[in-house]
């Protein structure tokens, strides 16, 4: 393969996916050209974040009310506390890996598990790797046919040769794809859907699309479900144009519901200012 194709370009045009690129580039520019967003842009992001842990974390099992996520300091006490800890903290580190993304997704990832398990009960040995041969997976709310170790570490070195390489894919389209390619891995023992979806995350804001990380993709995930969460990754993991398309699709739809958000968000400090 020559090291200046894309592989991800042709899922660029596949039917759907050029008009969901436009919807989720239109509802970005909502967001950014919000008169709040240009005097509170850091409490916009800050907001985002918060909502964005919440709607990951849902996701993954613990499905909290937002005050409730808000108004907690203690996220050790059991399985889903812990959940909730773990999305929170990666928000915060989302945005502090882009240079290394650039270079070195692996690490990132690695970090990212790390990060993702800190506090939780899972064993020093198996934290900010991915799994080896015979190694369980903790992912119950992903239940695809789980690859082998070594399946895993050719698609993960494949994944970071396309994001070190970059190209002309639409950054919807990349996240989309590193999205979907760590649900259907599931590289690590455990928290593979938190560190999937702040993978995208990176995706967008490393990206230029939204470099201020306003519009989080946790929060539409969430907004649509579950079920239409896990049927889109079926679709993913079918490797079919329909399925690649509608994968994407929904991926930009949890944009667009993520960007919705925070416009809600600033016209609501909008109107506390008037």
């Amino acid at each position: 393969m020559s090291t200046k194709a894309d592989p991800l370009e042709a899922l660029g045009s596949l039917p759907g996916v050029p008009e969901a690129v436009d919807s989720v580039r239109k509802a970005v520019d909502q967001v950014y050209g919000h008169r709040v967003m240009r005097r509170r842009s850091n409490e916009i992001t800050a907001e985002a974040a918060l909502r964005g842990a919440r709607g990951s974390a849902a996701l993954s099992g613990a499905d909290w009310a937002l005050e409730e996520v808000r108004r907690r300091t203690d996220f050790s006490q059991d399985a889903e506390s812990r959940t909730v800890g773990g999305a929170l903290r990666l928000t915060a580190e989302a945005g502090q890996l882009l240079s290394v993304w650039r270079q070195s997704p692996l690490r990132v990832l690695a970090r990212l598990h790390l990060v993702a398990a800190g506090g939780a009960d899972v064993s020093d040995e198996l934290v900010g790797r991915p799994r080896l041969a015979g190694e369980p997976v903790d992912e119950p709310l992903v239940e695809l046919a789980v690859p082998g170790a070594d399946e895993v570490a050719g698609r993960l070195e494949g994944l970071s040769g396309l994001v070190v390489a970059g190209g002309s894919a639409p950054a919807l389209v990349t996240a989309a794809v590193v999205q979907g390619e760590l649900l259907a891995l599931r590289p690590f023992g455990s928290h593979n859907g938190l560190v999937a979806r702040t993978a995208g995350r990176i995706v967008l804001i490393g990206s230029g699309l939204d470099p201020k990380s306003v519009c989080p993709l946790e929060v539409g995930h969430a907004e649509l479900g579950r079920a239409a969460y896990v049927a889109a990754l079926d679709g993913y993991v079918s490797g079919t144009p329909a399925g690649m398309a509608a994968w994407i699709a929904h991926c930009g739809r949890a944009v667009e519901l993520g960007a919705r958000e925070s416009t809600a968000v600033c016209e609501a400090l909008q109107r506390g200012a008037a």
